[in-house]
């Protein structure tokens, strides 16, 4: 990655304040003078699909990113918008976590079920995820990766791979999108 690169960092239901991995990445590029959004998406707590799509799309022509970090519900915002007209492809993007396609959890029941799109918009696509996430089997996060042939990364026992999982601080996480690692 470049120090020009812009980065957008999507969070899930609740948000990501610290000491979550997602607010320690992006201060972290804000203090090597990188450019980075770490937007509050509208009512976190009970989020409605149209309403963070429509928040998203103001973000993508405002800001221009060139990569695009997910987390957790993140993911499915970024499956539903690929599906949407004339979106711009980014550099890279980031899935973490993604929950199941078919998840039922009744409050962000407006997000679900959800399709897979034709593209995930993005030049380079690399998802992460844990072999003991509440929110997805691996055998399904493998399919969504053999899905579009996409690398992998599989931790073990890191959960939802949040703050209560214990990611606040996340090397890896930060060398990936910083550029240092590969």
């Amino acid at each position: 990655m470049s120090m020009h690169d812009k980065v957008l960092i999507l969070h899930g239901w609740g948000g990501s304040d610290a000491p979550h991995w997602q607010a320690e990445l992006a201060a972290t590029l804000a203090k090597n003078y990188g450019t980075v959004s770490f937007p509050l998406l509208d009512n976190c707590h009970f989020p409605s699909k149209n309403r963070w799509l429509k928040q998203l799309k103001e973000i993508l022509i405002d800001f221009k990113p060139d990569t695009v970090v997910c987390h957790s519900l993140a993911n499915t915002l970024w499956f539903w918008l690929a599906q949407e007209e004339n979106i711009p492809t980014i550099k890279r993007l980031f899935l973490i976590s993604p929950p199941s396609l078919s998840t039922q959890v009744d409050t962000i029941k407006t997000f679900f079920p959800c399709t897979l799109p034709q593209s995930l918009c993005a030049h380079s696509v690399e998802m992460l995820v844990s072999d003991n996430d509440p929110y997805i089997t691996l055998t399904e996060a493998e399919s969504i990766a053999s899905h579009y042939t996409i690398p992998l990364t599989v931790l073990k026992d890191a959960g939802h791979i949040n703050a209560q999982s214990g990611y606040g601080k996340w090397e890896l996480i930060e060398k990936m999108v910083t550029g240092e690692l590969g």
